[in-house]
């Protein structure tokens, strides 16, 4: 687009150039003028005047879409511009030209529909009373040159838009309530013109169409059913016919789908032997591989069903007709083929199960014990009827699926497993033993089973784990019978060995509770260990077994351990699962004598501490690179859970360290041993790596995982860890070493023997932070971020460190007033958190104190600009938590603060009057500042007065 275009340009050319350029022209950057363009031109004043012209016939269809859109934004969004002596004017207007273009281009003719129906929405009813009597009316008189099937259609559109639009709009609240209630009134006038559409035999096929579209356009306005029921069972009359069936469906589903329609039981009831009726066509969709077909039928009962499935419990006298129905959904669930290759209509009766169980759940005693005797058999066909549908195709079928199927029926097995632990909570222990029974007979009978719902063991196998992953089974009698079959299994599939893993996985804390199984499942999964096709589910049921069971394996520890080497030697499994491996040792190890762990451990980590000896002495490369972080990572994951001692929860910045519940064996700890040993090495590898901030992350990880498990363990290391960090920092800053800093600060600042590593290192790091501020910290928001966590964890575990004369408290409140403004929310709510910390020690830290008396006002102000506009409106909760802290530590001087920082004009916004200043100050300073909540609530309003959005429906959002 090499001229600037003008209204005047598109107005005066007969030919389409102008929009045609701006709809079709290849170039990106022409789309996106285009595009700012064309919303300039919709809201502009001169829009009035050429939205008409751009409808004339002689304009191409894209120019008179234009023109029409145009219309419809002035009307819903600058209606308050039109006088009100024009809107009858508007009104004839838009009749005019729909009826024009009735036959014209459809997508012009729906937006000057979608612009009448906004002009009506926003008269009636005191404007424009009985409105759409009128377009009834209007569309039915003859004349203009118009056949009466085009203006039938377009009058069908119109009606069905006014709906639509009334849901999309911008009218407020009260007024919403006004136009549903005038809406509902004309349900009069547009239910006999649909019925005698709908009913004529020579109507065609298209009105039959749009008359069931706009039917379900209007019972989404709660059109009380009993006032649609005639209409609705004249949708069931258009089911068989092929062109009207999904618009029919539609119609139905949205009707008795309205939350009033509970209300209209008789109607309710009319409906069942309907929907039953389908059932002839629905078997033969079934037949002759009609997805859609049966798609749409089971929408309907389905519908029926999870709707109202309550009141239909209810009625006593139909309770047949009800049980027909719930065994018609029964078998939409079951219905033949593979999801999603075959079908896709078993997945839309899910939650109706969750439904029905729930609603006979929740009569009292006596009426669940009666419907308990109906439904429970029903429920025990419907776990048969799941374990069918869950079943694996065949391997050289399921080998022709494409990713997408494969993921769709592994979701679908997900929705499975969550149905049959919600069925457990109705069937309880009886369907755990129903399972075995017939794992049982289907493993030691060699005779074909006769049953319809034929399962596979794996069906049965994640029946088991389904339950058992969510619901505790230690007091269920069958499971030691369950883990005697496994062994059993003939596996001689991916999918089966995999179910099987997961299995005994999900039976983990089972196995703790009955260790002398153990020796029966432990063999398999190690034997599954070698398989990469079964790394997820082996790795991940060994690391259940050993954090579950770690107590009583140490007499397999040395053949796990084993397995487990040859495997990660050979480099079997993917980094993820390696690392779960590491885990799953550690957990393993943990359980085991001093000496054994560090035999064990020496074993484990010697080949990788050799090769990593090896990497350090190597020229830095892409390929070393990889291979260092991945030897650091086993470190890592191997330490997270390798804790020779028992501790009551886990660590927590936000509190006191947890304190270990048994003291750890006397003598240094092993993985403290392990890190003494190979620090050196580190040290190495960090030399050649230390601008990698991967690598140094990976090096932090390893102690700050190792710190997280072992708590005040750790202390032989702090002394040394601490300089390490201090050189890492200092020669290249790195956000990741202080955020070990903040984990050494809160485990160790608070011992006297640790004070002074940790006093130095906080020092150090925040003076090279402090440079870094400097020199201009916009390109390091990740340090930024961690430094504000940093200082609001020294104020939080060891104030103390803010009364040495080495820390230059006043730079580092004006660091924090620097980070306030970054765009980086995450970093924001850091700097937020740092100042509610500081705040409350004006009282016992002095230099605080000082600095806040001399810089609290620069404070204030930056919290203004933020709330005024310059930071992101989620993060005005963390700006009113500093508020309140002000208030509630320095409220004398935020008084004045604040009464300075609001005096010049336009400040923290230009749409602030000296009125709204005073208001919001006198608010904040009220009574009203002790309630947390309440400063919350006056900081979100006053922001919203500032960007221009109070009273808006962003605000409504807000």
């Amino acid at each position: 687009m090499t001229e600037e275009l003008s209204l005047s340009s598109l107005l005066l050319s007969p030919s389409p150039s102008a929009l045609h350029q701006l709809y079709y022209d290849p170039n990106i950057e022409n789309k996106n003028l285009a595009q700012k363009w064309l919303m300039q031109a919709q809201v502009s004043p001169q829009a009035w005047q050429f939205c008409w012209a751009l409808l004339s016939p002689d304009k191409v269809p894209e120019i008179q879409y234009f023109g029409a859109s145009a219309l419809h934004t002035k009307i819903s969004r600058y209606w308050g511009d039109i006088p009100t002596d024009q809107y009858e004017s508007l009104k004839s207007q838009l009749f005019s030209q729909i009826a024009c273009f009735s036959s014209g281009s459809k997508m012009v003719l729906t937006r000057l529909c979608v612009a009448l129906a906004s002009l009506a929405l926003n008269t009636m009813p005191e404007a424009w009373p009985g409105a759409v009597a009128e377009m009834v009316r209007v569309f039915q008189e003859e004349g203009g040159g118009v056949d009466g099937r085009a203006r039938c259609l377009a009058l069908l559109e119109l009606l069905t838009v006014l709906p639509e639009e009334f849901h999309t709009s911008r009218l407020p609240q009260y007024r919403k309530g006004q136009v549903r209630g005038a809406l509902g009134r004309e349900w009069g006038s547009v239910c006999p013109l649909l019925q005698q559409l709908l009913r004529r035999a020579d109507s065609p096929g298209a009105v039959k169409a749009r008359v069931l579209r706009c039917l379900s356009s209007w019972v989404m306005l709660d059109v009380p059913l009993n006032e649609s029921e005639s209409l609705v069972h004249d949708c069931f009359s258009a089911l068989p016919d092929p062109e009207l069936f999904d618009t029919a469906v539609e119609a139905i589903v949205n009707a008795i789908s309205q939350p009033d329609s509970q209300r209209y039981v008789n109607t309710l009831l009319k409906l069942v032997p309907l929907v039953l009726a389908l059932q002839e066509q629905l078997r033969e969709a079934v037949q002759g591989g009609d997805m859609e077909t049966c798609h749409g039928i089971c929408r309907i009962v389905v519908t029926l069903g999870e709707n109202h499935s309550r009141t239909l419990l209810e009625q006593v006298d139909h309770w047949q007709s009800f049980l027909a129905l719930v065994n018609m959904i029964m078998f939409c669930t079951g219905i033949p083929g593979h999801y999603p290759v075959n079908e896709t209509t078993s997945s839309l009766t899910l939650t109706f199960w969750y439904t029905l169980q729930d609603e006979i759940m929740s009569f009292e005693s006596e009426r669940q014990a009666v419907y308990l005797q109906v439904y429970r058999p029903v429920y025990f066909q419907l776990v048969d009827v799941l374990l069918h549908k869950a079943q694996f195709p065949s391997d050289q079928e399921y080998a022709s699926w494409s990713s997408d199927e494969k993921e769709q029926f592994r979701i679908y097995r997900v929705d499975i497993s969550d149905t049959l632990m919600y069925v457990y909570e109705m069937l309880g222990a009886e369907l755990l033993s129903n399972l075995y029974e017939k794992l049982g007979r289907l493993l030691t009978n060699t005779e074909q089973p006769t049953s319809k719902w034929f399962h596979s063991p794996e069906a049965l196998l994640y029946g088991f784990q389904s339950i058992a992953e969510t619901i505790d089974v230690n007091y269920s009698d069958v499971i030691p019978g369950l883990i005697g079959l496994i062994p059993r299994i003939n596996i001689n599939n991916v999918q089966l060995a995999d179910t099987v893993m997961f299995t005994i996985g999900a039976l983990a804390e089972w196995l703790a509770d009955h260790p002398v199984m153990l020796s029966s499942v432990l063999p398999l999964v190690l034997q599954a260990l070698g398989n990469p096709d079964l790394s997820v589910s082996s790795v991940s049921t060994l690391k259940k077994i050993c954090r579950e069971c770690k107590y009583d394996l140490p007499p397999y520890a040395s053949n796990i351990v084993a397995v487990s080497q040859e495997v990660l030697i050979k480099q079997i499994h993917k980094t993820s699962q390696c690392m779960w491996l590491m885990q799953a040792l550690g957990f393993l190890l943990s359980a085991l004598p001093v000496e054994e762990i560090l035999r064990n451990l020496h074993s484990l980590i010697t080949p990788y501490i050799q090769q990593l000896e090896k990497l350090a002495d190597e020229t830095p490369n892409p390929s070393n690179k990889l291979a260092i972080i991945h030897i650091l990572g086993l470190l890592s994951n191997l330490f997270t859970t390798l804790d020779i001692s028992k501790q009551d929860d886990e660590s927590g910045e936000g509190s006191a360290p947890p304190v270990k519940t048994t003291p750890p064996p006397p003598g240094p700890n092993p993985v403290v041993v392990v890190l003494q040993q190979v620090f050196a090495l580190i040290q190495t590898v960090l030399s050649q790596w230390l601008n990698d901030s991967q690598v140094v992350e990976a090096v932090c990880a390893i102690f700050e995982k190792s710190v997280k498990t072992l708590l005040h363990d750790f202390a032989p290391m702090v002394s040394q860890l601490s300089e390490m960090l201090g050189q890492m920092y200092s020669t290249i800053p790195q956000a990741s070493a202080l955020d070990l800093t903040r984990q050494m600060v809160h485990i160790f600042a608070s011992q006297t023997d640790h004070f002074p590593p940790i006093k130095a290192l906080f020092e150090l790091v925040t003076s090279v932070t402090l440079s870094i501020f400097q020199q201009g910290p916009r390109d390091h928001p990740d340090i930024v971020d961690s430094f504000m966590q940093l200082q609001a964890q020294a104020l939080k575990r060891k104030p103390d460190l803010f009364l040495s004369e080495s820390l230059d408290v006043k730079a580092v409140f004006h660091c924090g007033i620097l980070s306030l403004k970054f765009p980086e929310a995450p970093t924001v709510k850091s700097t937020c958190l740092f100042f509610t910390e500081l705040l409350p020690h004006c009282s016992d830290v002095p230099p605080v104190a000082r600095v806040v008396q001399e810089d609290g006002k620069v404070l204030i102000q930056a919290l203004l600009e933020g709330i005024g506009g310059g930071v992101s409106r989620s993060l005005m909760d963390q700006f009113a938590e500093v508020l309140f802290s002000m208030n509630k530590n320095c409220f004398s001087l935020l008084t004045l603060w604040l009464k300075e920082a609001l005096q010049p004009p336009g400040f923290p916004s230009m749409r602030l009057t000296p009125e709204q200043k005073e208001n919001f100050s006198q608010q904040i300073l009220s009574r009203e500042r002790v309630n947390k909540r309440r400063v919350k609530d006056i900081v979100k309003e006053f922001t919203l007065v500032c960007r221009g959005l109070h009273g808006t429906e962003y605000a409504a959002e807000y």
